[in-house]
């Protein structure tokens, strides 16, 4: 019983739509109607401004986070569920929320705080290459690709290490789920028409 309320919650924590909830409630406004009619941090930037971006950033991130926490809670302690299989489902809630309808972000954000609730130091080292690679390359999109790849070798060099299978699996479909949400973008890469952000 408590593997499936494990389940249940990961994909529901993961499944809260942060970039529509704050927009509706603080701004009255519906993100989805706005810019590229994505419910994820970088829309929020762009038709909602820094803070607003800010803020659903570190929201994303923690629900990751807290889908991997959720065994160190004393409800859930005969659970036998590996954490980085209910980040994977937070992961997923994000991507096909239930709280909107299915369409949701592209798992950048949810997948980093998977990372960081499991795995700190992988953490780090993915958010300073995507910061750099954002500084060079302007393009969200792109710098969310490159991590990806960071971080599907930085999982490979430890599992030599440490054997840790699990991680590895997880980070390596958490980078083909990136890939797969970033099709479009990935089109208007090559034909030189992706916005570049403005802030940084």
């Amino acid at each position: 019983m408590e593997n499936i309320i494990l389940i249940i919650c990961a994909y529901l924590l993961g499944s809260i739509p942060s970039a529509l909830w704050v927009g509706k409630i603080f701004y009255k406004t519906d993100v989805r109607q706005h810019g590229s009619g994505n419910l994820g941090a970088t829309n929020t930037f762009r038709v909602l401004g820094k803070t607003a971006g800010i803020v659903v950033t570190l929201l994303d991130i923690l629900k990751g986070t807290a889908a991997v926490l959720l065994p160190l809670l004393p409800l859930f302690a005969a659970g036998t569920i590996h954490p980085l299989l209910l980040g994977a489902l937070a992961v997923i809630g994000h991507m096909f929320p239930l709280f909107a309808n299915f369409k949701g972000g592209k798992a950048v954000a949810t997948s980093g705080g998977v990372l960081l609730g499991y795995n700190w130091p992988i953490f780090i080292v993915v958010l300073l290459v995507f910061l750099i690679a954002l500084k060079f390359t302007k393009m969200v999109s792109l710098s969310s690709m490159i991590v990806a790849v960071v971080g599907f070798i930085y999982s490979i060099i430890y599992f030599v290490i440490s054997g840790d299978i699990y991680l590895m699996i997880i980070v390596g479909f958490m980078a083909i789920f990136i890939f797969y949400r970033h099709r479009a973008n990935i089109a208007r890469i090559k034909a030189g028409t992706e916005p570049k952000v403005k802030w940084m």
